[in-house]
């Protein structure tokens, strides 16, 4: 099988790498950038350490700091509107997975017009203003992705967009950025990151480069996801999460997701439930709903994470993978849906609906074991 990897053109990872903007601007030949961000960006501070060092090198740039949690078209128009009233020749994504999905929506926009409905898949879209993308929580890897997930505001649609226009010119990963991150966040985009790591290695598009990324990354994250959750000024655990974070992006973007996400993204759309805490609520019943078709990839994963030992039968490890995964939400105190304060009808009213965007999403035709529409409603069924 031939794999077809994409990565950004630069990938500056590691302690105050953050601090590169200009410098990365300068190698890109590029001048003009809009900062895209998030009001607590600009409460923190975050955003100033990236503007002073813009106005030092005496570049002009704008500012749109109104990115929503899960973005929505209208949060991306407003965004959009803004870049047209100025001459900018980049946008740069300061803030978590919204932020940075909010930006490469922009960016296609910017160049191809017309409304984000129009660049849903199946559609790829391969240009867009270049993007730089300074992720400050350790869990989507949006700044590897050629990926990008928008709400269309009208319909509710989770839309699932792709294309090397998504895709950052520059990623800036600075764990530094993430140690501010509350205990909730911390969790729900760690296990975010577990999921796209888990993910890649069974998917049915699994590669021989994504294989030992994802290895490595869910290795790193189940080892020291309870530390960064539990120490947020542990820098040692901090800095891990945040390479195995990028590193599953990496993993993902070029082997794909494959049911939990296609599962999710309907939670998120339909009852605002956080990407990474919706994938939470799945990962480990949809890994035991897979493994028979899997079962040395699984089980192998077990091993690589310390669940198993080499020692033990596939099936053992499979069954000590799912138990991990169980004990990992329960310890990270994961709720259900019933525990988020989803209504019980509200959640079997939309089963039907859920089941057929999961479908829509194609994510699951990855998975080891490929759903019909019925089976996604009784998973559905099964973590109420």
């Amino acid at each position: 099988m031939i794999a077809n990897i994409n990565l950004p053109r630069i990938l500056r990872v590691g302690a105050g790498v953050s601090g590169q903007l200009v410098t990365s601007l300068n190698e890109l030949g590029l001048a003009r950038p809009l900062l895209v961000t998030d009001p607590f960006m600009l409460e923190c501070g975050y955003c100033e350490r990236l503007e002073a060092p813009l106005r030092a090198a005496g570049m002009q740039y704008g500012l749109f700091s109104e990115c929503v949690p899960d973005p929505t078209t209208d949060s991306v128009y407003a965004a959009l509107a803004q870049l047209r009233e100025g001459d900018y020749d980049c946008v740069v994504a300061l803030g978590g997975g919204s932020s940075l999905d909010t930006a490469k929506a922009v960016a296609v926009l910017a160049e191809h017009g017309g409304i984000m409905r129009d660049y849903k898949v199946p559609r790829q879209v391969d240009s867009g203003l270049p993007i730089i993308a300074i992720p400050t929580t350790a869990g989507t890897g949006s700044e590897a992705t050629r990926v990008a997930v928008i709400t269309d505001t009208e319909t509710q649609e989770k839309m699932l967009c792709m294309g090397l226009g998504l895709m950052p010119l520059a990623a800036l990963v600075d764990f530094e950025l993430t140690l501010t991150m509350p205990y909730r966040l911390t969790a729900d985009t760690g296990i975010d990151s577990l999921c796209h790591a888990l993910e890649a290695y069974v998917s049915r598009k699994a590669n021989a480069f994504t294989d030992s990324i994802a290895l490595t990354a869910m290795s790193t994250i189940y080892r020291n996801i309870r530390t960064a959750c539990a120490e947020p000024d542990n820098r040692l655990a901090k800095e891990a999460m945040m390479l195995a974070a990028t590193q599953g992006g990496i993993a993902f973007a070029n082997a794909s997701v494959t049911l939990i996400h296609g599962m999710s993204r309907p939670i998120g759309a339909l009852f605002h439930v956080p990407h990474g805490l919706s994938n939470a609520m799945l990962l480990a019943e949809v890994t035991a709903w897979s493994v028979d078709c899997a079962p040395e990839r699984y089980a192998h994963c077990a091993r690589y994470m310390g669940i198993a030992s080499a020692s033990q039968s596939d099936e053992i490890a499979c069954a000590s993978l799912v138990d991990a995964l169980r004990l990992l939400a329960t310890d990270l105190q994961v709720p259900g849906p019933k525990a988020f304060g989803i209504s019980r009808d509200d959640w079997f009213n939309s089963l039907e609906l859920m089941a057929t965007q999961a479908l829509d999403s194609g994510s699951p035709a990855n998975n080891p074991r490929v759903p019909q529409a019925q089976d996604i409603v009784q998973l559905y069924q099964r973590i109420w």
